[in-house]
């Protein structure tokens, strides 16, 4: 399974998104700008420039005719895919930390960073799917939480709720067309750093810093499974076609000098979905990896890392005859 090795930025990953028919991928990184790549070869289609900051999100219709991006120079952006032109910008007083179009691509979600005296808040915008028509400069709905700072957000099937993970590794529901909150549990010890849900949006996965990743029930948050990692987590996501899940982190630059392990575990690792088990890893990054996204086909996944490298891997014949023996694999 050799990887595509994809080198288009200059600063650390910060995310990777595939379109919905998965022939396109696009990546954000720190270096203010936005790559789209073919998925199948790793060629490179074009980049988007027009930020002042460190993207930290980006997303895509449906119909791959829109692109969304948030930045840390408060703004988020609609592209043009086709051309690369920017068609709106939506200003704020903080960092866009995420942004996340509904399954229709009729509304846009997003979440910005709590600081300098403002709260975290969750928006959500209408948009149309036309490169030249004019865009809403208000959203529909908009909802803070002054004691829990978002770091997460998605949408749950049917646009029913919005799902955000927080800084004290609390999860909560909220009703998608009041902003009401409808439920609050504690998933984790440490911040939530990613959260993605499964193909048919019931159940959803989040990564920790606490080294942990845990499956919930989208309708009552209720935790499925636990899988157990030996270093921090900062992204996690479900396959298609087969029952595993794909985690990747690894240890900070800092930590790993004042521990003295030489080896700060930047791989990504397979867990079974139903047993909890791992099964596998695959090295490659020379630093943590921050984001994982899986073809929306189950044929492979992307890894980006904090070495600033986009890592594309597809599955080979191994993977798909692979049967998971529940008594040879699982441990006594």
């Amino acid at each position: 399974m050799r990887p595509i090795l994809l080198k288009g930025h200059e600063r650390p990953l910060t995310q990777l998104k595939y379109n919905k028919e998965g022939d396109l991928l696009f990546s954000t990184a720190r270096d203010k700008i936005v790559n789209v790549y073919y998925s199948h070869n790793g060629e490179r289609l074009g980049t988007y420039t027009g930020h002042q900051g460190a993207l930290w999100s980006v997303d895509v219709d449906p119909t791959s005719t829109i692109a969304a991006t948030g930045a840390a120079d408060n703004t988020i952006k609609l592209w043009e895919v086709r051309s690369g032109r920017c068609i709106h910008t939506w200003n704020f007083p903080t960092a866009v930390k995420v942004v996340q179009f509904n399954e229709d691509g009729n509304m846009l979600l997003a979440i910005t960073e709590q600081r300098m005296g403002y709260q975290g808040t969750v928006y959500v915008f209408p948009v149309i799917i036309d490169v030249e028509a004019k865009q809403a400069e208000e959203p529909i709905i908009k909802f803070s939480s002054p004691e829990n700072k978002f770091t997460k957000a998605g949408w749950s099937y049917l646009n029913k709720w919005i799902i955000t993970g927080h800084l004290d590794g609390t999860v909560s529901k909220y009703d998608a067309k009041t902003g009401e909150l409808l439920q609050k549990v504690v998933v984790h010890e440490k911040e939530v750093t990613d959260l993605q849900f499964a193909p048919d949006m019931t159940y959803f996965i989040t990564t920790s810093k606490d080294k942990t990743a845990r499956i919930l029930d989208t309708k009552n948050l209720k935790i499925m499974k636990t899988f157990v990692a030996d270093a921090p987590l900062n992204t996690g996501a479900i396959t298609p076609l087969k029952d595993y899940v794909i985690l990747g982190g690894g240890q900070d630059a800092k930590d790993v000098t004042t521990t003295g392990s030489r080896q700060g575990k930047f791989e990504a690792r397979f867990y079974h979905k139903i047993f909890e088990d791992e099964i596998g890893r695959l090295k490659g990054h020379f630093g943590p990896l921050n984001h994982i996204a899986v073809h929306p086909a189950g044929t492979g996944f992307a890894s980006g890392g904090e070495d600033g490298y986009v890592r594309v891997h597809h599955f080979d014949k191994s993977y798909f005859d692979f049967l998971y023996d529940v008594e040879r694999m699982r441990p006594e």
